[in-house]
Parts: C-alpha cells; sequence; structure tokens
C-alpha cells in the first residue's frame, strides 16, 4: 500500500485545508487526476471541480475550487486556486445566479478557447449544484 501524502489547498483569502491524507482527487485542466503517496511531480492549472480528499480511513471530503494551479512534489500536493470553499460555503440561490451568468457566457463566447473556458465554468457550477442536491459535500 502506498504511503499517504501532505495536501495544503491555498485560496487568495485563506488556507481551505492543511492535511496529511491517502489520496486526493484533483479537476485538472485536462481531466481528473488522482494523486497518493510517491506520485511523479507534476504542475497542471485547474479547471472548476471538486477536490476529494481521501483519509486513512476512507472517510471523503470534498472541496470546490474554481481556477489555479496544482503542484505535486516531493513535499506533497500544494494546490492555488483563485477560489476554494466547501459546500457548506456556499447557497442554493448563489449556484443557481452562478450557473445561469456561466450560461450566458457560454452562448456570447466568440472563438474555441472562449467557449471552453465558459464550458468549464458552467460545469463546474453544475457539478457543485449535483453535489449539494445530493447532499454529498462533506466539510
Amino acid at each position: 500500500m502506498a504511503e499517504g501524502i501532505k495536501i495544503e489547498v491555498v485560496s487568495p483569502e485563506n488556507l481551505v485545508l492543511s492535511d496529511d491524507v491517502a489520496s486526493v482527487t484533483v479537476p485538472g485542466a485536462d481531466g481528473y487526476f488522482t494523486v497518493m503517496g510517491d506520485h511523479a511531480a507534476m504542475m497542471t492549472t485547474l479547471k472548476a471541480g471538486f477536490v476529494t480528499v481521501k483519509s486513512d480511513n476512507g472517510e471523503a471530503r470534498s472541496f470546490y475550487v474554481r481556477g489555479g494551479f496544482a503542484d505535486v512534489s516531493n513535499a506533497g500536493l500544494t494546490i492555488l486556486a483563485e477560489e476554494a470553499k466547501t459546500g457548506a460555503d456556499f447557497d442554493r440561490s448563489e449556484v443557481d445566479a452562478a450557473i445561469v451568468a456561466a450560461q450566458e457566457a457560454l452562448s456570447k463566447a466568440g472563438d474555441d478557447h472562449a467557449k471552453q473556458e465558459a464550458q468549464n465554468t458552467l460545469d463546474g457550477w453544475k457539478n457543485l449544484l449535483l453535489e449539494l442536491d445530493a447532499g454529498g459535500v462533506v466539510h
């Protein structure tokens, strides 16, 4: 069994999480990936989505992130997010308004890059809404 990994999730406002965990699933720009102990060093940008942290006893905690970077090194995983929150930090009306704004941005996007960025943002907010509706965001 692989060793655990040290994770830190940092937003401009505060240190959201600092812990030693069994694994972390991260919304990388090219899709979700999982980091465990002894993971190869890498750096990637993040898309909007959930960072899911699993402890050694199997307990899972999820944090919503929007944008930023993930850096995997010998020291662990550091996530520098433009925004990072627990599900409890959101209310339903805030998420609904963000979905409407993201849908408008997608419909107005002019080029492929802008469309992809808008779609990623929309997908992230929809994922958060699904988690909130399911009661699955654990904090």
